[in-house]
């Protein structure tokens, strides 16, 4: 059995959690306010809002997600009002030195994912999963996590259809997510749909986070390859996405990655 701590210290490790909680500073970039952290630092925030009873959720951002914020009023207003969006692409990182913010690393959403499994393990944290394609590469996913992860607590999943949800569906899978005890949401249902499915659920969910990934789930479910480290390492992983799934990302690619180049050339001259 294991002692309880003094009161003193009970009360200073509140205290480190609740430090711990806060947000990190951010940078501006193209309008979007991209946390000043790395992975241990986004998991620590993680784990203090677990252990002090907050409620958050957070926003990784790559290119897509920047450009389609400048022309979707709903996602620009459910990324401003989250509690952390964090630099998902390698050209976010890039941009952000060029600012004059020295970030090392991304917080690649899949990565961020794989990282907090692994930790949960010894944090005990329950995770509930939100997307993937279907039913099928749902199940698959969990059973990939357990195998990686031996000891994962995975309370519950959902795959949501390919349509907005009915009021009725809503109250349905609200009460079996805070029926299932979970921690944290992971939220797998692409950009712009998870930021707006968090900030629209955020208050009716006692999970204390909410974290939007993407293709996490496909990539963790097997059923998406990802790019090798050293493409995603020179910040060419969209190429590399794009050669396997041409028909369904190529407007993507040929609209936004233009258009942000110009626009952090633009944000880098008034800056200068």
């Amino acid at each position: 059995m294991s002692t309880p701590l003094p009161i003193h210290d009970a009360e200073h490790a509140f205290d480190v959690a609740a430090a711990d909680a806060a947000p990190p500073p951010t940078a501006d970039v193209l309008g979007v306010p991209m946390a000043l952290t790395d992975y241990d630092r986004t998991m620590d925030w993680i784990d203090a809002t677990i252990a002090t009873g907050g409620r958050g959720y957070v926003c990784v951002a790559a290119v897509h997600t920047v450009m389609v914020f400048q022309e979707d009023e709903e996602l620009r207003q459910a990324v401003l009002n989250s509690d952390l969006t964090v630099p998902d692409g390698t050209p976010i990182v890039w941009a952000m030195n060029a600012f004059g913010h020295p970030l090392s690393q991304r917080v690649y959403g899949p990565e961020l994912m794989a990282r907090h499994c692994e930790r949960s393990v010894k944090t005990g944290a329950r995770i509930f999963l939100y997307g993937g394609a279907n039913q099928g590469a749902l199940v698959q996913l969990a059973l990939n996590l357990r195998r990686r992860y031996p000891g994962v607590r995975i309370v519950g999943g959902y795959a949501p259809p390919y349509r907005p949800l009915s009021a009725e569906e809503e109250d349905a899978i609200a009460k079996e997510i805070n029926a299932s005890g979970a921690d944290i949401v992971w939220v797998g249902i692409g950009v712009p749909k998870q930021e707006k499915w968090m900030a629209a659920m955020r208050d009716r969910l006692d999970a204390p986070v909410l974290i939007g990934v993407g293709a996490a789930f496909d990539f963790h479910a097997g059923r998406v390859a990802q790019a090798p480290d050293w493409i995603q390492a020179l910040g060419m992983e969209w190429a590399f996405r794009l050669s396997r799934e041409p028909r369904r990302l190529w407007k993507r690619y040929a609209m936004y990655n233009p258009k942000f180049v110009f626009g952090f050339l633009m944000q880098w001259l008034r800056q200068r």
